[in-house]
């Protein structure tokens, strides 16, 4: 493999990779995606919810294909908020959800990039699986290729890093040091098997139908984090994810973290009877658009979660990734169109970020974890301000309604009217 050229190298087989893998290929580029796992989503273990527009961008109707990847639909998304042994639930459910262009499936994450890979190797892709990249390879001052761990050089006009959280290339091309706890958070996850009968009886779903529930407040035990829960074909996927920062401070292993949140009520229920099957662990971009390094360099491109790109704030990243990995491959095309692949050229791919949702959602979003983690109390008084409230709106305690009225402005009056309104002013960047 020593010395072999290609027009674009590729690292990471995941959703920002292959993606942009494919874009090149399909304008006739030639392109080689390397994957350090032995197989493509064998170090994958997103959640996972996966956003259909950005996929059916690159592959049509990808849902009606026999070999689909996808799990179940998503025709109901809830929030709910805890407290103790209380909760708050809201959700919406609507069959606009499954109209057109379907809005979400979950998927197993093996299972998809392995079938994403294919869908690279049909548009002419060269995929290696089991190639670890150590380092960049330089040549008159840019970026010209990779080196793998067995001391292969592999060389290119253009690099794309697409490998992961921990990018070793972005740390090697000199456009980010090591993250910092407070820029990650750490997520745990285990697959639970039910049937599939159990499932949609439980969460009230039509046959082969889906739903996602996210939980906040105490379920986070103190953290800035929260913990879900999404339905598969036969399976469930329980997680929690928090700050590696505040897992550190507070000493919870994520592995505890998840036993504790198992025991909870509501997901007790949901779960009960059903038989572990896997566990993971991984790390999550959590520093958004302030943590985001630069995005281009001669002769390199960065995208997916090796750029920081994800959204916590509405729970999206394989969307970001996707995106990114397509608008970095149109930015390699139109270079090799211009035999230009300096950083002023390979530039472009920051104005096509611009234009797209990513950057701007991003940017807005920016500061909201920052805000919250400043407001002292926020993540105990809120959720226990919420199912107080509920408790004094439902409950017939013989008590007149103005009594309960009363008690709920103290509740109120305890934090304050306008301190309350600067803390939750900035949240409405996040309400729709």
């Amino acid at each position: 493999m020593s010395e072999d050229k290609f027009d674009a190298i590729v690292v990471g087989a995941g959703p920002a990779g292959t993606t942009a893998a494919i874009t090149m290929a399909r304008a006739g580029l030639n392109v080689v995606l390397l994957e350090r796992g032995e197989y493509p989503g064998a170090k994958n273990v997103q959640g996972a919810v996966l956003y259909s527009k950005m996929l059916h961008d690159v592959v049509p109707d990808f849902w009606k294909e026999a070999d689909s990847p996808c799990e179940r639909p998503i025709v109901e998304q809830r929030t709910c908020i805890t407290s103790g042994d209380s909760f708050v639930t809201a959700g919406y459910r609507s069959a606009k959800f499954l109209e057109g262009i379907p809005n979400c499936y979950t998927i197993i994450r093996t299972r998809f990039d392995q079938w994403y890979a294919k869908k690279a190797e049909e548009a002419g892709v060269n995929l290696l699986c089991g190639v670890k990249v150590d380092d960049v390879v330089r040549k008159d001052g840019r970026v010209a290729g990779v080196k793998t761990s067995d001391g292969d050089e592999l060389l290119a006009d253009v690099v794309i890093a697409a490998d992961g959280v921990n990018s070793i290339l972005a740390q090697k091309a000199g456009l980010r040091g090591e993250l910092k706890p407070a820029e990650v958070a750490l997520g745990a996850k285990e697959v639970l098997g039910l049937p599939s009968e159990k499932i949609e009886d439980r969460f009230a779903l039509g046959k082969g139908e889906g739903a996602t529930i996210e939980f906040f407040g105490s379920v986070s035990l103190g953290m800035l984090g929260y913990a879900f829960l999404y339905t598969n074909k036969e399976s469930l996927a329980l997680g929690v994810g928090c700050k590696l920062s505040h897992y550190m401070k507070s000493g919870v292993r994520p592995s505890e973290h998840l036993e504790l949140v198992k025991k909870h009520p509501l997901i007790s229920k949901l779960i009960e009877g059903s038989k572990p099957l896997e566990y993971s662990a991984h790390l999550i971009p959590e520093g958004g658009f302030h943590s985001m390094p630069p995005l281009a360099r001669d002769g390199f491109l960065v995208c997916g979660d090796a750029a920081q790109m994800i959204n916590p704030a509405f729970r999206e990243g394989s969307n970001l990734a996707m995106t990114s990995g397509m608008l970095a491959g149109q930015t390699v095309v139109e270079a090799k169109q211009k035999g230009d692949f300096k950083e002023a050229t390979l530039s472009a791919y920051v104005d096509k970020l611009k234009a797209s949702y990513i950057w701007p959602d991003l940017e807005e979003t920016a500061d909201i974890e920052t805000h919250i983690e400043s407001c002292e109390g926020f993540l105990d008084f809120y959720p226990k301000l919420a199912c107080e409230l509920a408790h004094l709106r439902f409950a017939a305690d013989g008590q007149p309604k103005k009594e309960h009225f009363a008690k709920a402005l103290g509740l109120v009056k305890q934090r304050g009217l306008f301190r309350m309104a600067r803390e939750l002013f900035p949240l409405r960047k996040v309400a729709v």
